[in-house]
């Protein structure tokens, strides 16, 4: 690693030292430090070392670089190369740990959280306060304060006690006797010598303490086996009844190592199993085409309006069930596509005082595209979404149950989970599916789960695990992944082979180092532009994959119909008004009834409509007892007509009304004879209609004008609705756009603040803008447009904003100053009046 020549005094100075390809490399992993832009490197700086900014860095750090910064929060401050890798590798000097230091190193200081060089690393002053032990927050590697820490505020008579204790000469003061225990305690040698003549029992307590908490308690005539310890400086009061072994002390007994356990190395992805990779493709596509005959039946029980949105919002217990057993899926599952849909924008609520939740008018577009473009919508979704099904049935800070289609169900890290879990699995060899606990620890080692110090797993799982798990099932039940193996769609969707170098993403100083010693960045996801190629590539594969719909159905005797694969939609459409769904699978069952057929003639189907039609579209002959019960139904269809007066029944044939009148189940009806061939009912029309039909009739209902109704299916749609957006975790990552003016405003501006002044003029304070009079200031900037001469100048905008420019006039006129401004790198025309003042820069 090259270090500057004067090794910088703060991050600022340190971040001066960067090239722009550094800086970019920092602002893209830290794109919340750009959010507003800095004026200069010294407010970055600053920003960087913010504790929300150092807490967010910290936890997109792998299990490694974190136990890194863990090692340095307990080193010395600024703490040499050297030692740092003593923490890690230990006495031992663990080669792999040698090997990938410098890697983590790297990481750390593109990440600006360490600065300095080889010789004088320091961890940013926010990272150290959270990493290092303290009584409130035990530090994750288990060590407890030095021995300067933890004797401060202890008598000197005391310490002197200790050092004799210790076999050591006594001391004049305090400062040299806590010195002379410090170097007892970190020679391995002197140390290995005074632990020789310890009890057993001693020792046992120490072992118990080494690896933490090193926190323990004692009563106030401690026992011959703690005495000892206590005696010696291996034990120091803290608190009454408390005491500590010191970091000296404990890293001794660990052998020089901070962690019990390194990773130095990611684990790797271990196969499960493997498959032909045209089996894997084949058996995706038959879950793809599932997936959409999954949402296309979704919406279709709701086409009349669906069920009620809760007061709070969301779908409730019940009516997720019901749509379970009308889907015949389990309730989470259920829960999965209907929240799909709702972010694919297919259905929502529609707004109305008695407010349903129905399908939008973008579904009726959804199902006018090719199936491979429908499945591609859907999977885009599904991978870029933040609504987690998941959680459908657990409860919130507030203990409420979250429900389906309700708040409370965005995980901003879910699409990065999901992204994450797929580029590992493109990362295998085609058709390899993964081992779960594999994937989960590897998921783990790149992003430790909060409170575990980066070394432990928690005892309940965390949520970046269980997002994973949902992940990998979520993929399956889409067709992302086929048999648990990356279908090649879902490669395609992915837009890449699964590289393990970040797309894009400018390379900094860690790019000097050899290969195996670079951060592994995980690649990021795709731009919306590449999403979209990414998601044609991937219809192209699906499509050939994708059963071809059928324009028939075979007719069987048995008053049912097979369709033996997917049918043509104006043919489904009217088959599913024409008859009941029996039984799904590989072959559709539809089973003819009188009920179905009379749904098809309320329709305005007439008998000979259905006649034709069954004949175009079956490959065997009608059968017989089909086409009779569609002329028995269609005979009886209309005989009885049904108005409103409150109701009546009226029929050519008298004997049919008297024979109504004469059955004991029209008694709730309450009927009476108004003429021969009229009858009138205090129901209303639609329970006279279903009475009768209950009855074994077959009524029609007509209207005002005496035509019969016909009463077609209804799709009961939403007004426009926008799918929701995804909740963003942070800032977005900035494009390279940005990041190029970002730092080219960033350099400018901090230009203006370092640059230094002619010794002739009067600097401002530190921190506040130049001020001269109106006069000097127009007398300035007229002789700099003669001599061409850059000036520093303070300007207020209309909004009131004040900033710092560095500026080379070009032309004074009309109380106007056109310049060259350094700090926007264009041409500026500002007002003078708003100029607060100016100074002339030193020349060079």
């Amino acid at each position: 690693m090259s270090t500057p020549a004067t090794p910088p005094r703060s991050l600022a100075e340190a971040l001066r030292t960067r090239d722009d390809v550094s800086l970019a490399a920092l602002l893209r992993s830290r794109p919340d430090l750009i959010t507003p832009v800095p004026t200069d490197l010294t407010q970055l700086a600053t920003r960087a070392g913010t504790r929300a900014s150092v807490v967010r860095a910290l936890e997109r750090l792998d299990r490694f670089t974190l136990q890194t910064a863990q090692a340095l929060a307990v080193a010395a401050d600024p703490a040499p190369y050297d030692e740092l890798l003593g923490l890690m590798a230990g006495d031992a000097r663990d080669p792999a740990v040698v090997n990938a230091l410098p890697r983590a190193v790297a990481a750390l200081r593109e990440q600006a959280l360490v600065w300095g060089a080889d010789d004088r690393l320091r961890l940013v002053r926010t990272a150290r306060e959270l990493l290092a032990p303290a009584p409130q927050h035990p530090s994750p590697t288990g060590l407890g304060p030095t021995v300067a820490e933890a004797t401060a505020g202890m008598s000197p008579g005391r310490i002197q006690e200790l050092v004799t204790g210790a076999g050591l000469p006594s001391t004049h003061d305090p400062v040299s006797a806590v010195a002379a225990l410090t170097k007892l305690f970190t020679s391995r040698r002197r140390m290995k010598a005074l632990l020789a003549g310890a009890p057993e029992e001693s020792l046992e307590v120490l072992n118990r303490l080494v690896w933490g908490p090193p926190y323990g308690q004692v009563t106030a005539d401690p026992a011959a086996r703690l005495r000892w310890l206590i005696d010696r400086g291996l034990l120091l009061p803290t608190a009454p009844g408390t005491v500590v072994l010191p970091r000296e002390v404990a890293l001794h007994l660990r052998a020089g190592r901070a962690h019990r356990e390194t990773e130095p190395v990611a684990p790797a992805v271990e196969a499960k199993a493997t498959h032909r990779p045209q089996v894997v493709d084949a058996a995706a596509a038959g879950q793809a085409y599932t997936a959409l005959a999954t949402v296309e039946e979704l919406l279709k029980d709701w086409d009349e309006g669906g069920p009620t949105v809760l007061r709070a919002g969301g779908l409730s217990i019940r009516d997720l069930k019901r749509t379970a057993v009308a889907l015949d899926l389990a309730e989470p599952v259920a829960a999965f596509w209907v929240e799909l849909a709702y972010a694919a924008g297919l259905l929502a609520s529609d707004g109305e005082a008695d407010e349903r939740y129905a399908a939008t008018p973008a579904y009726d577009e959804w199902l006018q595209q090719p199936a491979a473009q429908r499945w591609t919508h859907l999977a885009e979704t599904w991978l870029t979404g933040t609504r987690t099904s998941g959680l459908v049935g657990g409860r919130d800070a507030k203990e409420r149950t979250l429900s389906a289609l309700g708040p409370g169900l965005d995980r901003s890290a879910a699409p990065e989970v999901r992204h994450r879990v797929l580029t590992l699995l493109a990362a295998l060899p085609e058709g390899t599916s993964p081992s779960t606990e594999s994937l989960l620890a590897r998921l783990r080692w790149e992003r430790p789960p909060r409170g575990t110090g980066g070394t432990a797993p928690q005892s309940e799982e965390d949520l970046r695990s269980r997002l994973a798990r949902w992940a990998l099932n979520e993929a399956e039940l889409l067709g992302v992944t086929g048999r648990g193996a990356l279908s090649g769609q879902g490669r395609a969707l992915l837009g890449a082979a699964g590289g393990t170098t970040a797309k894009g993403a400018p390379s900094g100083p860690g790019d000097k180092l050899p290969v195996h010693h670079r951060a592994p960045t995980p690649p990021e996801p795709l731009s919306p532009a590449e999403q979209a190629v990414a998601s044609a590539a991937a219809a192209r594969l699906l499509a050939p994959l994708l059963p071809e719909p059928l324009d028939h159905v075979l007719l069987q005797a048995d008053l049912t119909a097979v369709a033996p694969g997917p049918l043509q939609r104006p043919l489904a459409d009217v088959l599913d008004v024409l008859a009941d769904v029996e039984s799904k699978g590989g072959a559709t069952v539809y089973r003819f009834t009188p009920g179905s057929v009379r749904r098809a003639l309320d329709a305005g189907r007439s008998a000979s409509d259905l006649h034709d039609f069954l004949t175009a579209h079956s490959r065997t002959p009608v059968p017989q007892p089909l086409a009779y019960l569609i002329d028995d139904v269609a005979r009886r269809h209309g005989h009885l007509r049904i108005g409103a007066a409150s109701a009546y029944v009226r029929c050519d044939d008298d004997a049919v009304l008297s024979e109504i009148l004469a059955d004991k189940r029209s008694a709730g009806l309450r009927l009476r004879r108004l003429a021969p061939t009229v009858l009138a009912a205090q129901a209303d029309p639609a329970a006279l209609l279903d009475g009768l039909r209950a009855m074994g009739f077959a009524p029609a209902a007509e209207s005002a004008d005496g035509d019969v109704v016909i009463t077609r299916a209804h799709a009961h749609r939403t007004p426009p609705r926008t799918a929701p957006e995804p909740v963003p975790d942070g800032p977005p990552t900035p494009d390279t756009t940005l990041l190029s003016a970002a730092i080219r405003a960033i350099r400018a501006g901090d230009r203006a603040s370092t640059t230094p002044l002619k010794p002739s003029t009067t600097p401002a304070p530190a921190g506040e803008l130049p001020r001269t009079g109106s006069a000097e200031t127009l007398a300035t900037m007229q002789a700099a447009v003669l001599t061409g001469t850059t000036l520093w100048i303070g300007y207020v905008n209309a909004e009131g904003a004040a900033s710092q420019r560095v500026i080379a006039p070009i032309r004074v006129e009309g109380g106007f100053v056109t310049a060259y401004d350094h700090t926007a790198d264009e041409v500026r025309t500002y007002p003078l009046h708003r100029v607060t003042g100016v100074a002339e820069l030193a020349e060079g």
